[in-house]
């Protein structure tokens, strides 16, 4: 049986552990908050009946990401991180860039899922590094996990309708 301060994070003894976990915290946050700024653009350029459909999702979305952004940043502080400023960004999110025609909708869907794969797989691997030593970094991307399986599902859904057409 582990002695209590094994699984308190904040221990002294788990410095090293916690510092692993910031690292990551911190790609998350970066991702969500290039998950942002490319739902802003996404949301705003689509043309088309279609794409204010898949515009008016992103509108709705982007206000949960920015809430992810900022759980994970209050996360980073928690820890004794410090939340990075903008001079650290590096973009990565190739898939979300603007399409050259903005009717391409099925460009700005695979985006998406793209993005949200992405997170999926990287909140996996902080839910497994996090389940003994942190249990409340844990909990809370597992909630952040759920939302982005849900995004990813509503998006793979419009990806489908597109591909039953044979317009994907």
């Amino acid at each position: 049986m582990q002695n209590a301060s094994a699984r308190d994070i904040l221990a002294e003894q788990n410095t090293a552990k916690r510092e692993e976990i910031i690292d990551l915290l911190k790609k998350a946050y970066w991702m969500e908050m290039e998950t942002v700024m490319n739902y802003v653009s996404s949301s705003v350029n689509p043309d088309g009946v279609r794409g204010r459909e898949i515009a008016q999702a992103l509108e709705t979305d982007i206000q949960e990401e920015l809430a992810h952004g900022q759980l994970f940043a209050r996360r980073i502080k928690d820890l004794y991180g410090v939340v990075p400023g903008s001079m650290d960004f590096k973009p990565q999110q190739k898939a979300l860039q603007p399409p050259k025609e903005q009717t391409d909708t099925v460009h700005f869907i695979k985006g998406v899922i793209d993005a949200e794969r992405g997170a999926i797989e990287h909140y996996n691997k902080i839910i497994e590094m996090t389940e003994q030593v942190d249990p409340a970094t844990n909990d809370m991307v597992i909630d952040v996990l759920r939302d982005e399986q849900g995004h990813m599902r509503m998006f793979e859904g419009f990806l489908r309708e597109y591909q039953a057409e044979g317009k994907a």
